[in-house]
């Protein structure tokens, strides 16, 4: 702690990179020409720019998400197809190289903790939206495998009860757009089964398709779950990002529109009952494609929903909002401000149809303020021209991540479902 610090890199706008050393080598994760970024090599005694040697290429069509390294190989987390991927590497020219195998269409992949680099076996975690979290152990050498522990569901839980899809649903660009679709083996495509699609959408945040053990309440009611893995997400590499952000951010809505179209297009859902779900960022999501599409939802769940885009973002003494001008762009700026005005849901409430919606909020939240949410909401009561359900719930003890606490974190998840179980009884309510 007394030594000498300095830069493996010095600080550059624009460039990212992480360093770790394996004997006399930094290793180094970087976007430095590299949209989808690539790994370099420097040796520590001179670990500058002009000394780092590719030791991985940048590719157009697989992001490298992140790595882990040994004394004898290098363990990759990468993306493809929206999908991870885990790449092992031997060092040294050991000729190593592989890709892990897996069996389902939809999943989530990645190392998990690996303290000891003299180690060959890699620790790795795996789930997908019908299988539990799984911790492995793998032997690099030999690929020999064993599970370790596997999260015990209680209630009957059989994995094979449940169907796992993989499909790409065309945007009206022309662009294919990922989803992940989980429902109950025996479900017949004929349009009538009631659907939640979720989305996100923002930051450069992939939606991975991992296991969520309440949404088997609504899915054992018969419900098609389904992610959409919408521009403004790296889920594609980082091209994806930067299609779904700025002045491009309105490809995030209709992506999400386009998705939810596939979805009854192809028998999935029944034309009134595709309902739809996102937080924050995703929140704006709801509140954009609620004034894009009304009638395309039988209902909405808008959770701490970022809806006041134009006013927050001028607003220069909140923490956040200079910080992310990199994101939704500076509104001080005519260009940005005249396109955040025509998606910000707020500003954009008209009087018309609305479908049903549920719109919760946390009074402590800093990083969406309750006002947010709670102006949005007396503007749609104020203007909306239907009878449908407009309910808002403000948690007066909670922040931007909910309730707090294992049982009232189920409480929250309790009324949503409730507000589209409730949406979507039938004539044999025993079908829900």
């Amino acid at each position: 702690p007394t030594g000498q610090f300095s830069p493996v890199q010095p600080r550059e706008r624009g460039i990212e990179y992480q360093a770790n050393q394996i004997g006399n080598y930094f290793y180094v994760l970087t976007n430095w020409n590299a949209k989808n970024f690539r790994v370099m090599r420097a040796p520590v005694s001179n670990p500058s720019r002009e000394n780092w040697q590719e030791v991985v290429a940048h590719r157009n069509d697989v992001l490298v998400a992140n790595y882990t390294l040994f004394n004898n190989y290098m363990v990759l987390t990468e993306r493809k197809n929206g999908l991870n991927k885990i790449r092992v590497m031997g060092l040294e020219n050991a000729g190593t190289d592989y890709y892990l195998s897996f069996d389902e269409p939809a999943y989530v992949a990645s190392p998990s903790n690996n303290p000891d680099a003299n180690s060959s076996t890699l620790r790795y975690t795996y789930q997908s939206p019908k299988t539990p979290a799984t911790t492995y152990d793998m032997d690099m050498a030999s690929q020999d495998k064993v599970i370790k522990k596997q999260r015990e569901i209680l209630g009957g839980f059989d994995t094979a009860n449940y169907v796992v899809e993989r499909v790409m649903a065309k945007a009206r660009d022309g662009v294919e757009v990922p989803m992940s679709i989980l429902y109950r083996k025996g479900l017949e495509k004929n349009g009538t089964a009631p659907a939640l699609l979720y989305g996100y959408g923002s930051y450069g945040y992939a939606i991975s398709p991992g296991f969520r053990t309440s949404i088997f309440s609504l899915v054992d009611r018969g419900f098609v779950y389904a992610l959409a893995h919408i521009r403004g997400g790296d889920d594609m590499g980082r091209q994806w990002y930067d299609d779904g952000k700025l002045l491009k951010k309105k490809n995030t809505f209709t992506d999400f529109i386009d998705c939810g179209q596939w979805l009854k297009d192809n028998g999935y859902v029944a034309q009134d009952k595709l309902y739809a779900q996102g937080g924050s960022a995703g929140g704006l999501l709801i509140g954009a494609v609620a004034n894009m599409a009304p009638d395309m939802w039988g209902g909405l769940i808008a959770a701490v929903p970022f809806v006041d885009v134009v006013t927050t973002m001028l607003d220069e003494t909140i923490p956040l909002t200079t910080f992310e001008y990199d994101e939704w762009g500076n509104p001080n700026e005519k260009e940005y401000f005249d396109y955040m005005l025509s998606y910000s849901p707020y500003d954009n409430v008209e009087a018309k149809n609305y479908p049903n919606m549920l719109v919760t909020t946390g009074f402590h939240d800093s990083q969406v303020q309750y006002w947010e949410p709670a102006k949005w909401v007396a503007k749609l009561r104020e203007m909306k021209t239907d009878n449908n359900k407009l309910l808002f719930k403000t948690n007066m003890e909670a922040g931007h991540g909910g309730a707090s606490g294992r049982f009232e974190a189920l409480k929250e998840t309790a009324l949503e479902f409730a507000f589209l179980i409730d949406l979507a009884k039938s004539d044999d309510p025993s079908k829900l």
